[in-house]
């Protein structure tokens, strides 16, 4: 037995070295020997041949780790990786030759504590490893002088980094247009235009006018293209005659789902311990005299409602001190009482009843599932036959006429979502399908099977005059009446800005509370508070949506964001540090790009094309 234990706590040790070397894949799992030593150089600082691969076979890991598929380097290289790991250890150089050059390094304790906080690097127990350490280091082909110098390095660009950036901040010129766009509110007026406000009721259309409309709306009665589709499909319903299931299963199937149809008395329960039983009492007594109630003697504990909550629990899941609490007759706090955690305060927010449904009630609902499961195993059992008949030429008629399978046709257009049309599998397959496909057989929702054949396409057609004229007629009247509340809507206007009030016009006006830009007032046409952003202190402006609706609205005052208001005053410190952040980067890009410049950039394209052959 000791000797299984020291082998499996081994095994446990190799695995952890194993996920160690895997986390230092990026620092130096690939190594290239022979002449070449750089692919580049700024300044004085070299790009080493082993760090250009590294960083290349560690982008690519990431990328496929992020999509899930392999990527050959060919479509790295289309992607632009490598060209983004280069100028990546161009900025890098940039920094170190620039750190070096002014005496900026970090000291040895700023590198050990660097270390000791890499989580690689960790034993068993959360502390540093140096046997880890070294083993880890020799696997990834790295010496200790060499991954100590990198990391100083790092150090000493993060202080760069820091020097040059860290105190960027945004101005507050900067910050205010955009406080202003979020946060600025407008207070608008406004009335909605109805058929009621319209000087004379419209008159019902004549037959000519529907059938002149018809015509010169065409598109919209137009059927799209359709696809004549021809199809088979096995349904469970189809198979449901030869599924018999005797009593006895449904009572397997009863009992072993036993807990949804039999439920003992729950209760919704909290429980408040205290360390001890004086201060339990003490806090019955304070809640029995009225000077806290059970929510505050929970705040009292330093705890939550979510900390005492037991959710809706049994006698016997509460433990000790169930029976006390099933006592209670109705919701209440009783105890205190001893629980498995100690002297404790419970109280019931409510008692559900027991539950017992009978076989007998349920027995339908059972047959029905047990009968659709067996269909659709008698259904799947047959796929292998069917696929064997179809890949042997057999026509979707003939699997129809030989194996009992439904056949229908249908001109499919896309909406279509009745019949077979009414999965989503079919749906699909139909819009996809093409002349040249043969039948395939595909599975449905429910566990059917189908499969179809695409014969032909029918035309957008106009649908004729009879059998549209509903359809045309109430798009004819609400086409009208919009052109009419518009017109009416940009009459009353004109008398606004004449002087006249929405109120002596006759309008119902509506006062409008202060809103922001991305509010919505579905009361009002859709882009409502849009145009209201967009008008001038006094002005009037007519808006109208897609759906009929008209309204008049008057702009009457612009608030501007209140800072003493501690959500506006919070979304300011939010823009700030966003736009800090941003001008930051900006910053030390602009100053990576400068070292750049002035150090000088000297790339070998023949060790750069050395290393990329490696991973073709």
């Amino acid at each position: 037995m000791a000797r299984a234990k020291g082998q499996a706590g081994k095994a446990v040790v190799w695995v952890l070295l194993g996920l160690l070397i895997l986390g230092l894949a990026g620092f130096g799992a690939t190594s290239f020997s022979g002449s070449l030593r750089a692919v580049g150089e700024v300044g004085d600082t070299e790009i080493t041949v082993n760090a250009y691969a590294r960083a290349v076979q560690q982008d690519l890991r990431t990328v496929q780790e992020q999509t899930g598929q392999a990527l050959t380097f060919a479509q790295a290289q289309a992607l632009g990786l490598d060209r983004a790991v280069l100028q990546r250890l161009v900025s890098t150089a940039a920094m170190d030759n620039e750190a070096a050059r002014i005496g900026l390094s970090a000291g040895d304790a700023a590198i050990r504590d660097r270390i000791l906080d890499m989580p690689a690097f960790r034993g068993i127990d959360g502390s540093f490893d140096r046997e880890a350490y070294e083993f880890a280091l020799q696997n990834a082909r790295l010496s200790v002088t060499e991954f100590e110098t990198d990391v100083r390095r790092e150090v000493a660009r993060r202080l760069l980094q820091g020097g040059v950036a860290g105190a960027v901040t945004m101005p507050p010129a900067g910050v205010d247009p955009v406080l202003t766009w979020l946060a600025e509110q407008r207070s608008f007026s406004s009335a909605t235009i109805t058929e009621a406000q319209l000087p004379e009721p419209l008159p019902a259309p004549t037959d000519a006018e529907l059938r002149a409309f018809h015509q010169a709306e065409a598109a919209r009665f137009t059927l799209p293209e359709a696809r004549t589709i021809t199809w088979a499909a096995l349904l469970p319903e189809n198979v449901m005659a030869d599924v018999f299931i005797p009593e006895d299963r449904l009572r397997e199937a009863y009992e072993r789902r036993i807990s949804e149809f039999v439920r003992p008395e729950r209760r919704l329960v909290e429980r408040l311990v205290f360390p001890s039983q004086a201060e339990a009492e003490a806090a019955r007594a304070r809640l029995d005299a009225g000077e806290a109630d059970f929510n505050a003697l929970v705040e009292g504990r330093g705890l939550s409602l979510l900390d005492v909550d037991m959710g809706d629990v049994t006698a016997a899941e509460i433990g000790r001190g169930g029976d006390a609490v099933f006592a209670l007759a109705e919701p209440g706090v009783v105890g205190p009482v001893e629980s498995d955690l100690g002297p404790a305060l419970f109280r019931v927010n409510a008692i559900l009843a027991p539950v017992e449904t009978p076989f007998e009630d349920v027995a339908p609902m059972l047959l029905e599932e047990a009968s659709a499961d067996a269909a659709r195993r008698l259904v799947a059992d047959r796929r292998e036959d069917l696929d064997d008949l179809l890949a042997g030429g057999a026509t979707l008629e003939e699997l129809a006429e030989t194996e009992g399978l439904t056949l229908g046709a249908m001109d499919w257009r896309p909406g279509d979502s009745e019949g077979m049309a009414a999965y989503e599998a079919f749906r699909t397959a139909a819009a996809a399908v093409t002349a040249e496909d043969f039948p395939e057989l595909m599975e449905l929702e429910d566990g059917g099977l189908f499969a179809l054949r695409l014969d032909g396409t029918v035309p957008p057609a106009l649908q004729p005059f009879e059998e549209v004229e509903a359809s045309v007629r109430e798009a004819f009247v609400a086409d009208r009446l919009a052109r009419a509340l518009r017109a009416e809507a940009d009459r009353l206007a004109g008398r606004l800005s004449e002087g006249m009030t929405m109120a002596g016009l006759g309008l119902t006006v509506r006062p409008g509370a202060a809103v922001t830009r991305d509010e919505r007032m579905p009361e009002l046409p859709a882009g409502a508070v849009a145009a209201a952003f967009g008008m001038d202190l006094g002005e009037v402006r007519v808006v109208a949506d897609d759906a009929g609706q008209v309204a008049i609205l008057r702009l009457d005052a612009i608030l501007p964001p209140d800072r003493t208001v501690p959500e506006t005053a919070q979304l300011a410190d939010v823009i700030g540090q966003e736009l800090s952040r941003s001008l930051a980067e900006d910053v030390l890009t602009a100053f990576v790009r400068a070292l750049e410049a002035e150090a000088g950039i000297r790339l070998d394209q023949q060790a750069i094309n050395s290393v990329n052959a490696q991973f073709n």
